[in-house]
């Protein structure tokens, strides 16, 4: 297995996609897609453009559907949620599609969306994609993180650090494609038992401390708190494989 870590989809290759993507955004958006399977949606759509969400998800009935928007960090107005993992509960979701449009991680996911295999990654169910990745061990692989709006962000990239850390601890060989990966599995090891911390001096975790969004950082900052598996089985739409 050859493994690359990109920390936005604007630094990805033109080469051809790889055999797997993983797309992270830790805060929040892969967080969410996990946590709505959880407590059981049906499915996340998710859509770069808010137009398009609103114009696809017109076609299903009401009683069906969640619209979630954010921007900025903040709900948009006249959608049912914002990017909140803690609103995800099941009384709401149960049976539902969640239509998802959100800053970054809507984008990352359509970059990658032609991947053979597509799957998403945060760390509350950092143990389900390593293990997925293990099991299938795709030739080559690309973690590949949201970011802010082209931007590095640590929280992306300690995630991409664990899967790689969680890799190394079972015994899978792997080559490393460049040296972000040797950067994500330090910024990891050097952060582990405080990722909480991390996440409080990233740019995006202040934006949202701002936003009184601190139960949010606690829940992204837990690692291996679900086993769910996000995966696309049509161009944007993730089920729970």
């Amino acid at each position: 297995m050859e493994i690359f870590v990109y920390h936005t989809p604007e630094l990805t290759p033109d080469q051809p996609l790889p055999d797997c993507a993983v797309v992270i955004d830790v805060l929040r958006a892969t967080t969410t897609i996990a946590t709505a399977l959880k407590v059981g949606a049906e499915a996340v759509q998710v859509f770069s453009s808010l137009n398009d969400l609103l114009a696809t998800s017109a076609a299903w009935p009401e009683e069906k559907r969640l619209r979630a928007g954010e921007r900025g960090g903040a709900m948009v107005e006249g959608y049912d949620l914002g990017n909140s993992p803690l609103d995800c509960t099941p009384e709401l979701m149960m049976g539902k599609r969640l239509f998802l449009s959100t800053t970054n991680g809507t984008r990352a996911l359509q970059r990658v969306e032609n991947c053979p295999q597509l799957i998403t990654a945060s760390l509350v169910n950092r143990g389900a994609a390593a293990d997925y990745l293990v099991k299938n061990q795709p030739k080559t692989l690309w973690l590949l993180g949201s970011g802010w709006e082209g931007g590095y962000s640590l929280e992306d990239t300690v995630c991409a650090g664990a899967i790689a850390a969680y890799l190394t601890e079972k015994g899978v060989e792997f080559t490393k494609g460049n040296d972000e990966v040797t950067a994500a599995l330090s910024l990891y090891r050097q952060w582990q038992d405080n990722l909480l911390g991390l996440f409080e001096l990233a740019s995006h975790g202040q934006r949202l401390l701002k936003l009184d969004r601190l139960d949010d950082l606690r829940y992204c900052a837990t690692e291996d708190l679900i086993d769910i598996l996000p995966k696309q089985v049509s161009p944007g739409v993730l089920t729970a494989a």
